[in-house]
């Protein structure tokens, strides 16, 4: 199943490090099979405060992703952004294809009693 990276980054000034970073990363996740879906963009903002920006990398599943992550080829460039943009970082597994949230709902109801 695909897993995601997903990365809520603060906004800061631009510098050589972070670019440093950018210029790195992809390399660092090529062999485990990680693509940005959403890099750069600015967000709209609907609902609540949310400060920066966001990135999105999915993996094919959470293995590569904990790979990716643990490899010594990322852990190299790790500090260009940790030491540069605040920001938190979570994995997530997808759903499946057919995912119905009723499906959920109706489970979470049962279980709950309602």
């Amino acid at each position: 199943m695909t897993a995601y990276a997903l990365a809520h980054l603060r906004p800061v000034p631009m510098n050589d490090e972070i670019l440093r970073y950018i210029e790195e990363i992809q390399a660092t996740m090529d062999p485990f099979g990680g693509r940005f879906l959403v890099h750069g963009r600015e967000v709209e903002v609907k609902e609540g405060p949310f400060p920066g920006t966001v990135v999105l990398i999915s993996f094919p599943d959470m293995d590569r992703a904990h790979a990716w992550y643990d490899s010594p080829a990322y852990q190299a460039i790790l500090s260009l952004r940790t030491d540069n943009i605040p920001g938190e970082i979570i994995f997530v597994d997808g759903v499946a294809p057919d995912y119905d949230a009723r499906l959920t709902a109706a489970q979470w109801r049962e279980a709950l009693g309602l």
